[in-house]
C-alpha cells in the first residue's frame, strides 16, 4: 500500500500527525500539489508538484493509484474516483470513504454546487480545528492497523 496525499489543502495541524504514522510504518508517500509544501523530510516521501489547474492533482493521483492504496483528500469526486479503483480515502476530517457512503457525499456535494450557481449564499465548511485534527489521527490509525498489520 501507498498513500497518495492531495497536498493543496492539507491542514497543518495534520503534518506532524501524518508524518509520525508513515515514518514509524515506512510507508511509500507521494504528495501532489501545485505549490511546494511540505510534510516531512523523509526517504519515504515523495513531493510532485503539478500543473497550475483546479483538477490536476486530483487527476494525477487518480491516474497512479492502485488497488488498495490509501488517498487523504478533502475533495469528494477524487474520494469517489479512489473507491471506484477500489482503494481508500479518507477526508482531513477523519471521514473514511467507502462504497456504502460515497455517492451519498457526492450528491450532497453536487446539490450544494448547483444552489450556490443558482446565486444562493451558503455556508462553507466549519473552520478546521483541533477536535478535526484528533479524529483524522484516530481514523488513520485505525485504518492502518487495519490495513498495515501494525
Amino acid at each position: 500500500m501507498r498513500i497518495f496525499v492531495d497536498g493543496d489543502a492539507f491542514p497543518n495541524l495534520l503534518k506532524a500527525i501524518f508524518f509520525r504514522q508513515i515514518e514509524r510504518l515506512k510507508i511509500e508517500t507521494l504528495v501532489f500539489s501545485n505549490k511546494h509544501i511540505t510534510i516531512g523530510k523523509s526517504d519515504l516521501i515523495r513531493y510532485i508538484i503539478v500543473e497550475q489547474g483546479a483538477d490536476e492533482a486530483d487527476n494525477q493521483i487518480a491516474e497512479a493509484i492502485e488497488e488498495g492504496d490509501l488517498v487523504i483528500t478533502a475533495d469528494i469526486p477524487l474520494a469517489d474516483r479512489t473507491i471506484s479503483k477500489k482503494a481508500h480515502a479518507i477526508d482531513h476530517r477523519g471521514e473514511l470513504y467507502s462504497v456504502d457512503n460515497i455517492k451519498q457525499y457526492l450528491a450532497m456535494r453536487n446539490l450544494m454546487e448547483k444552489i450556490r450557481e443558482s446565486g444562493e449564499m451558503t455556508k462553507g465548511p466549519k473552520p478546521f480545528d483541533q477536535k478535526d485534527a484528533h479524529q483524522f489521527a484516530n481514523q488513520l490509525h485505525k485504518f492502518l492497523t487495519k490495513y498495515c498489520k501494525i
